[in-house]
């Protein structure tokens, strides 16, 4: 098996190639014959920079990776037998949550958090590279931001136990 790093590369490649293939299509515009040339980027991520910004915006105070962060929200693990990362399904699961999360943080932080889309990506990353989660620890917390993570869960906040 190709590490991770290769594969979460590999598929950005050819998430891009075809990106940038929809992205060269003519684009009409409203008031004009001429054909407006749009390009799409995807950004290279990086999942050392991910865990950085895991810990660095916050997401640990809800979010566990490897055991280690907040229970208020689910664990972001990486699955070994996952081969690849798709990006715009990582992005769609934070949008499914996005209101619960929306509440959490703004309850625990006081604030929203504000990303990027290559900070978008980078977390995408280090949610999808187990080398990367498996050395990630207590000691990549600074002592203010352990003090907030979240020892409950929400359960009144999340939906899908809201159905029941």
């Amino acid at each position: 098996m190709l590490p991770a790093a290769v594969r979460l590369h590999a598929c950005l490649s050819l998430a891009a190639a075809a990106l940038i293939a929809l992205a060269n299509l003519p684009a009409w515009a409203d008031d004009s014959d001429t054909p407006e040339v749009r390009r799409l980027v995807v950004p290279l991520a990086s999942a050392e920079e991910g865990k950085r910004l895991f810990v660095g915006k916050g997401c640990v105070v809800c979010h566990a990776v490897n055991g280690v962060g907040g229970k208020a929200a689910p664990p972001l693990d990486a699955s070994a037998e996952q081969s690849y990362l798709d990006v715009f399904d990582f992005a769609a699961r934070m949008w499914r949550g996005a209101t619960t999360m929306i509440v959490l943080q703004e309850m625990e932080l006081g604030y929203q958090i504000e990303l990027t889309g290559d900070e978008l990506a980078h977390l995408a990353a280090f949610a999808s590279d187990p080398d990367v989660q498996n050395r990630f620890s207590q000691e990549d917390i600074p002592e203010v931001i352990r003090d907030w993570m979240v020892d409950e869960v929400y359960q009144e906040l999340d939906p899908d136990y809201m159905a029941q």
